[in-house]
C-alpha cells in the first residue's frame, strides 16, 4: 500500500475550518470520480495554519492515478494556505484499534 502526503502551511484558522467543512460535505458522496483511494486522513492545526492530507492507495498504479487526480484538484479551495509538499510513502505498518 502507498500513501500520498500533501502539506499546506500559512492558512488562517477560519479558512482551514471552512475548507475542512467543504471537503467533509463533498466526501459524503464518496471519493471523487477517478480517485482510486482506499482511504483518506486529513489532519489540521488551524491555530498553526497547517494541514496534512494523507491518501492511501492499494497499488503503485492506483497511486499514480490518484496523484494525477489530486494534483488537478489542488488546492482544495481558498484558505488552506500554500501547498508546500507532496510526498510518496510505502505503508510499512498499519494498525487499527
Amino acid at each position: 500500500m502507498y500513501a500520498r502526503v500533501a502539506r499546506w502551511e500559512g492558512g488562517s484558522a477560519e479558512e482551514i475550518e471552512e475548507a475542512v467543512s467543504r471537503i467533509r460535505q463533498e466526501a459524503e458522496s464518496g471519493p471523487p470520480e477517478g480517485l482510486p483511494a482506499k482511504g483518506l486522513l486529513f489532519l489540521t492545526d488551524p491555530d498553526g495554519g497547517r494541514a496534512l492530507a494523507v491518501s492511501f492507495f492499494e497499488t503503485d498504479e492506483d497511486y499514480r492515478q490518484g496523484d494525477e487526480k489530486l494534483n488537478s484538484m489542488s488546492p482544495p479551495g481558498a484558505g488552506m494556505g500554500r501547498r508546500v509538499a507532496v510526498e510518496k510513502y510505502e505503508v510499512a505498518i498499519q494498525l487499527e484499534a
